[in-house]
């Protein structure tokens, strides 16, 4: 066998070939002086003593150098190094008895392999890994991204863990759990390894839209590992092995800690009623009490059904800075987003700019076409409305209004960021690639501070309209679009002073030049 080896190795010289032969000529004189057992693994030994020979010799010729050069190779004492440990290697199936209820993976492994690891734990600290029973035997189910298990890389999902400190861990995880949480230092565990390959930690972020807190989450299987977030916070998953429980940690820094899946939130949260208003749902499905009405989806009608989407993780790349197509402002009637929008313009009007609205009706003797409307006729207003040439239109007083998707990119083509103040029911087209926006929400503030901004503009003499019921409208309006769009929301200012709602709408929108930008992966790939 090792003349064969030897040969196919390298099948370049005959003086390598005499080489081998001389060597198991040598092998096989000392086999007969001190039989098999006592020649397995000394063959390194052996060739150096023929090495030793050579340079001993009075006379050396060419063949002579060239097989004490072949024999100082690396190549070639790797091989003769690797028969060695295969030659000393037992392989052999252990005589003893197999315990019935171990698996048939465990009853075929060697003898060797229950194997003592010693693992450090300080005191206090969480180890990061959590157990399953199967087949009565205690199953290493997950560890941790980045937990003290993971760093010191001696255990792996799938390890069968047998004793601790030389105690057996019985068959309840959360014995064993309590058991590892007292322990402190060194801590030897007897282990059958699962001999798995651990997975490289998948690239995926998340941005959810919804706050989770493990303290409160029954279904968790360990609060403890649980990992509390907000909406908006960026999350970077490095497990999606199990279907219920992911593995993530915040891109700001932290540890490690589960997060629900998004499998198993959406089936949470299929379960809630979203509305006061939804009295017809009942989980998920509605009830019999109403005859069902048939209801084609119309973008007139759209926002019926934007109550029932369910918003839970959305996945997210990091950009360097750069400039967003437009700038989307979001709010109720009244709450002072187009007093922004305006003053926003007039301070950098070389960054930024805006659409000019199509009308179907006449204009006034003051107006001229292009400055506050673009002036055209119903029926060509109406024949780009059907070829959904229009961003977002509408009926007023027997008049077509509405924003022309191709001023849109006027704007954008000139180098400007546009910024449209719209229906939050436009966000469905615009949160794309080909408009890049970031969303501004302008909430209203308290109805009582709402009240009395608005009498500070009456004392001003800006206005003489008191509109109490007005501003209760305008309250009510702003919850209920944060409720039902705040998962597009990039952005929320309450409007509660306007000199201070725009200095943070200004200082936020600049930062985007210069600050790196979590955007929807769709984006860029």
């Amino acid at each position: 066998n090792f003349i064969v080896s030897a040969v196919w190795c390298s099948k370049l010289s005959k003086v390598f070939l005499c080489v081998c032969v001389c060597v198991c000529v040598c092998a096989h004189e000392r086999l007969e002086e001190v039989k098999l057992q006592a020649v397995r693994d000394d063959n390194v030994q052996l060739v150096t003593e023929i090495l030793d020979s050579l340079n001993n010799l009075p006379e050396k010729d060419a063949a002579v150098a060239e097989l004490a050069k072949i024999l100082q190779e690396p190549h070639f004492k790797s091989l003769i190094e690797a028969h060695d440990k295969v030659a000393a290697k037992c392989y052999e199936m252990p005589h003893a008895a197999v315990n019935s209820d171990a698996s048939m993976t465990s009853s075929l492994m060697p003898a060797d392999a229950v194997r003592m690891i010693g693992i450090q734990k300080k005191a206090g600290e969480p180890l990061g890994v959590t157990f399953r029973v199967e087949r009565g035997e205690m199953v290493i189910a997950r560890i941790l991204h980045g937990s003290s298990i993971d760093r010191q890389g001696m255990l792996h999902t799938g390890d069968i863990i047998r004793e601790v400190n030389g105690r057996e861990v019985g068959s309840n995880p959360n014995e064993l759990q309590e058991l590892l949480r007292d322990c402190s230092g060194s801590i030897t565990l007897k282990v059958l390894p699962s001999y798995r390959d651990t997975p490289a930690p998948p690239q995926v972020y998340l941005k959810p839209h919804f706050n989770y807190n493990p303290a409160t989450d029954n279904l968790i299987p360990c609060k403890e590992a649980g990992l509390a977030f907000f909406k908006g916070d960026i999350l970077h998953v490095v497990n999606k092995e199990d279907p219920n429980w992911w593995q993530a940690r915040k891109v700001v820094g932290g540890a490690t800690g589960l997060i629900p899946s998004q499998f198993l939130e959406e089936k949470r949260k299929a379960f809630v009623r979203r509305d006061s208003d939804t009295s017809g749902m009942l989980c998920g499905t509605l009830t019999a009490k109403k005859k069902k009405k048939k209801m084609m989806y119309l973008t007139s009608k759209n926002a019926e059904f934007d109550r029932y989407e369910l918003q839970i993780y959305e996945e997210v790349a990091k950009m360097p800075p750069f400039q967003r197509k437009t700038l989307v402002v979001i709010g109720a009637q009244g709450v002072g987003r187009r007093s922004l929008k305006n003053r926003l313009i007039v301070m950098n009007p070389l960054r930024y700019g805006t659409t000019v609205p199509f009308t179907s009706r006449r204009p006034r003797e003051e107006e001229r076409d292009g400055q506050n409307y673009c002036f055209v006729m119903r029926e060509e207003m109406e024949k780009d409305i059907k070829e959904s040439r229009y961003l977002e239109h509408g009926e007023y007083d027997g008049n077509l209004y509405g924003t022309k998707i191709d001023s849109i990119h006027e704007v954008v083509n000139a180098g400007r960021t546009c910024i449209l103040d719209v229906n939050p029911q436009a966000l469905k087209v615009l949160r794309t690639a080909e408009f890049m926006p970031f969303v501004v929400f302008i909430a209203a503030p308290e109805l009582d501070t709402l009240r009395a901004m608005h009498k500070a503009v009456i004392d001003a003499g800006l206005t003489t309209k008191l509109l109490t019921n007005d501003l209760k409208k305008t309250v009510d309006e702003s919850a209920r679009i944060r409720r039902a769009y705040s998962h597009y929301f990039d952005l929320t200012i309450v409007n509660d002073n306007l000199d201070k709602a725009f200095d943070k709408l200004q200082e936020v929108v600049e930062r985007l030049f210069i600050e790196p930008q979590w955007v929807p992966v769709s984006w860029v790939y």
